[in-house]
C-alpha cells in the first residue's frame, strides 16, 4: 500500500510517499505542481535502479533515515535507553493528520517511541515550515534528532552556508559537492557569528536574480548542526538538528526548532524574498505594528562608560536635530559599572552617575520627542558583582573557566536566575518610560546546553507578555545571535558591531539573504572607525545605513556643518521613504563588476523601487559597467532619477543622462541592457530612485 501526500504554496510544491507504511520520504521538492498531476505517477517515477555492488532495495532517504534499515549515510534520529545503550529504531506510519497543514505519525512499538513530523505551508509568503518530534514511553537519552530530512537537488554543483567572525558576519562560504559529509556543527551556545543557521543550494547556472534555488534555515538559537551528504548511489541529504548531545538529560520528549524551507525560480532573490517576507510578516510580533521605524541614536561609540548627565542631554539635542527619533542609552548606567570588568548583573541605576536616577535623561529627552531605550545583557555576569558575590552558583561552568569580556553566564534553566532577572528589569520598565530593550550576549557558553536558550526563551517571553509595547533587539557582540528563534521574541537585531561602512555594505548584502531592511539596524559611525581605522565620508556612512533600519552611533558634536547638513538630507530621506521600504522587498543585482555591491529595493506592489550601488574598490575596466536591474514589468516604463546627484566628483566630466536629471526607460531595457552610472571614487555609493509610469 502507498499513500501520498502534497504540500503547496504559490513558490513551490513538496510530495511525500510512504510505501507499506514505512517511514515517509520525500519524492518531489520543487516548481508547483498542477492540482491535476497524478501523484501515483511522481511515485512511480522516483523509484531508482539497483545495480551491483548494492542491496537488492534502496533504502529510503525517508523524513528521518534509519540505520535499523541499512541506510548507508548519516541517520536522523539518533538515541541511547535509560542505561546508555543504542536503540536502533524501525518506524511504521501509524496515521496523517491535514487539518492545519500535515502532521505524520509514526511509530515503533517495540522501543516505545513515536516520531511526529509536522508541515505547515504559507501561500503568501511561500514559506514551508517543517518540525520533528520526538516521544518515548521511557525516557532516553537524545543524541541526535533531525528535523524533517530534505533531498538536495542533484542539478547543483555548489551549495552556500554561512561563517563570519566579530565585526565580519555572514561571510558567504560556495563549497562544492562530492561524495561524503560537509557538516556545519555549532556548540558555542549560542547561534554564532560562526554558523549562521542557513544554507541555500543553487542549481547550476543560477545567480542572484536568475536559475533555481533552494534555501533552508534553521531557527533556533543554541547550538545547531547541519549535515549535506551525498551518498554513494548519487543521492543527496540535508539534515538540521540541535547539536548532537545538547539535551543533557533523559526525557520522554524532545522536539526541533522548526526548519523553514523555500523554493525558488528567479534564482537566489526567490529564497531570499521568502525568507524577508516570512520574518517580517510570520515570525516578529511588531510592538506597535502600525508606528514607523524610528530612527535610533546609540551613545554607545560617543561615549562608552563614561556617562556624565550633561554631556549625554547635549549629545541628545544634537541627535534629534539630525533627525534621530529614539535615544538608546547603551553599557554604563548601572552598578559599579566603569569598564567591563565589574557591575554586570547589578541591574540597579548607579547613583554615582546618576544622583537622581534616570528621569533626569528621560526627562530630557521626552522634552526633545525622543523615545528612550536602554542596554542590558541578562544572560550574563562580572564575578566582580554583587550578584556573584551573593549568588556564584548562579553562573554556569567551572570557578576557573577561562572568561569571555571578563564575564561568566547566568544559568538561564534556574528558575531563580529568571526571576531574579525579570524582577531587575521589569523594575526598570515600570520606573522609566522604556519603549526599547537592547539585549546583548557577550560571550559563548561555556559548554552547550539546549535548557540554557529555552530559559532565555522563557524569559523574553515572560517580558513580553506583560511589556508588550517594549521592542527588543537582539545583539550578541553583533550579529553572534541571529535567527527566526530568537526573532520570534524580539523586533531588531544588530547585524554587526563594526560600524565601518565599507564592512556593513558587505554584511548587510549577504544578509539580505535570509532578513529584511524593517529588522536590520545599521548605523552611522564616527568618521574614523573605532573597529577598523578607517575613515569614510558622510555620504558613504550615511547611505549605507540608510539600506536598513536607519539610526546615528557617532558623537554628533564631532560633525562638521557640512557633514551635518549631509546626514540631515539623508535621514530626511530615509523618513519620507520608510513605510514602504519596510515592505520592500531586497533583491541582490547581478554586478558585472566585481568592485560593485548592489542591490534593489522593490516595492510590495512594484509600482517603485530604489537601488543602492556601493563601490568597494576600484573597476578593473576605466567606466562602470550597465548595471542590470531586475523583477519589473518588461512593458512598463520607468523614470530613474539619481538621489545623491550632489555627490559627483570633479573627475567625472562626461555627461550620463542622470547626470542632470530623471531619464524614463523601459523595464525590458533596465533588465536586458542595464542603466549607465557617473563615474565615482571607491568607498561611495549611487543611489537611483525609480518609479512606474
Amino acid at each position: 500500500m502507498t499513500k501520498i501526500y502534497r504540500i503547496d504554496t504559490a513558490q513551490q510544491t513538496l510530495v511525500l510517499s510512504s510505501c507499506q507504511q514505512c517511514l515517509p520520504q520525500v519524492i518531489y521538492w520543487g516548481a508547483p505542481l498542477r492540482d491535476s498531476v497524478d501523484l501515483a505517477d511522481i511515485h512511480a517515477a522516483h523509484m531508482l535502479d539497483v545495480t551491483g555492488g548494492m542491496l537488492d532495495e534502496n533504502p529510503d532517504l525517508s523524513l528521518s533515515p534509519e540505520a535499523s534499515r541499512s541506510f548507508p549515510g548519516q541517520a536522523g534520529l539518533i538515541l541511547r535507553d535509560a542505561n546508555g545503550a543504542l536503540v536502533y529504531p524501525a518506524f511504521s506510519l501509524e496515521s496523517a493528520g491535514t487539518a492545519t497543514g500535515l502532521s505524520l505519525r509514526c511509530v515503533d512499538q517495540k522501543n516505545g517511541l513515536t516520531l511526529i513530523f509536522d508541515f505547515a505551508a504559507d501561500t503568501e509568503t511561500g514559506i514551508i515550515t517543517a518540525q520533528t518530534t520526538l516521544e518515548a514511553a521511557q525516557p532516553v537519552h537524545l543524541d541526535w534528532l533531525a528535523a524533517p530530512v530534505l533531498p538536495a537537488p542533484q542539478q547543483s554543483d555548489e551549495m552556500i552556508d554561512y561563517s563570519g567572525r566579530w565585526i565580519g558576519e555572514f561571510q558567504p562560504n560556495r563549497i562544492a559537492w562530492s561524495a561524503g559529509i560537509h557538516a556545519r556543527e555549532n556548540r558555542t551556545g549560542r547561534t554564532g557569528h560562526e554558523h549562521f543557521p542557513g544554507l541555500i543550494i543553487p542549481c547550476t547556472g543560477a545567480t542572484n536574480t536568475q536559475g533555481e534555488a533552494y534555501g533552508f534555515h534553521y531557527g533556533w538559537s543554541g547550538g545547531h548542526k547541519m549535515i549535506a551528504e551525498e551518498l554513494p548511489d548519487g543521492r543527496r541529504q540535508v539534515q538540521w538538528g540541535h547539536a548532537p548531545q545538547l539535551e543533557l538529560h533523559a526525557a520522554t520528549r524532545f522536539e526541533t526548532a522548526p526548519l523553514y524551507l523555500a523554493y525558488s525560480q528567479t534564482g537566489l532573490n526567490g529564497c531570499g524574498v521568502a525568507f524577508q517576507r516570512h520574518l517580517r510578516d510570520r515570525i516578529v510580533t511588531w510592538a506597535k505594528p502600525d508606528a514607523p521605524r524610528p530612527v535610533h541614536y546609540n551613545c554607545w561609540e560617543a561615549i562608552y562608560f563614561d556617562h556624565n548627565i550633561d554631556a549625554l542631554k547635549d549629545i541628545a539635542t544634537r541627535a534629534a536635530g539630525l533627525g534621530a527619533e529614539r535615544f538608546v542609552l547603551d553599557d554604563g548606567w548601572f552598578g559599579q559599572r566603569d569598564d567591563d570588568t565589574s557591575g554586570l548583573g547589578d541591574w540597579t541605576v548607579d547613583r554615582r552617575k546618576y544622583p537622581e536616577g534616570l528621569g533626569a535623561l528621560t526627562d530630557h529627552l521626552s522634552e526633545l520627542g525622543l523615545g528612550f531605550g536602554i542596554w542590558f545583557e541578562p544572560e550574563m555576569v562580572n564575578p566582580d558583582s554583587d550578584l556573584f558575590r551573593a549568588h556564584p552558583h548562579w553562573a554556569l561552568g567551572k570557578a576557573d573557566q577561562v572568561l569571555g569580556r571578563q564575564q561568566m553566564v547566568l544559568d538561564m534553566a534556574n528558575s531563580e536566575v529568571c526571576n531574579y532577572l525579570y524582577d531587575c528589569l521589569s523594575a526598570i520598565l515600570r520606573t522609566y518610560p522604556v519603549e526599547y530593550i537592547k539585549w546583548d550576549h557577550n560571550r559563548v557558553l561555556p559548554a552547550p546546553d539546549a535548557a540554557q536558550t529555552r530559559g532565555t526563551y522563557a524569559l523574553l517571553d515572560r517580558l513580553r507578555q506583560n511589556f508588550p509595547n517594549v521592542e527588543i533587539e537582539s545583539c550578541a557582540s553583533g550579529g553572534g545571535r541571529i535567527d527566526f528563534g530568537i526573532m520570534a521574541r524580539t523586533q531588531r537585531v544588530w547585524l554587526s558591531d563594526s560600524n565601518d561602512a565599507l564592512e556593513r555594505l558587505k554584511i548587510q548584502h549577504h544578509a539580505a539573504q535570509f532578513l529584511p531592511m524593517a529588522v536590520t539596524g545599521s548605523h552611522v559611525g564616527p568618521r574614523h572607525c573605532h573597529t577598523s581605522g578607517r575613515t569614510h565620508s558622510m555620504a558613504f556612512r550615511g547611505w549605507v545605513a540608510a539600506q536598513r533600519h536607519m539610526g546615528f552611533e557617532m558623537d554628533p558634536r564631532e560633525l562638521t556643518v557640512e557633514e551635518a547638513a549631509t546626514l540631515k538630507f539623508i535621514t530626511n530621506w530615509w523618513k519620507d521613504n520608510r513605510d514602504w521600504l519596510y515592505r520592500a522587498d531586497i533583491l541582490r543585482l547581478d554586478s558585472p563588476d566585481p568592485a560593485v555591491l548592489a542591490e534593489q529595493q522593490i516595492s510590495f506592489d512594484g509600482g517603485r523601487f530604489v537601488a543602492f550601488i556601493g563601490k568597494s574598490d576600484t573597476g578593473p575596466q576605466i567606466l562602470p559597467r550597465p548595471l542590470r536591474l531586475t523583477a519589473l514589468d518588461p512593458q512598463a516604463t520607468y523614470r530613474i532619477n539619481l538621489v545623491n546627484r550632489s555627490d559627483l566628483t570633479h573627475l567625472s566630466r562626461g555627461a550620463p543622462a542622470l547626470k542632470s536629471g530623471p531619464i524614463d526607460l523601459s523595464g525590458i531595457y533596465l533588465m536586458r541592457q542595464g542603466i549607465n552610472l557617473p563615474w565615482s571614487f571607491p568607498d561611495s555609493m549611487w543611489v537611483l530612485e525609480g518609479t512606474k509610469l
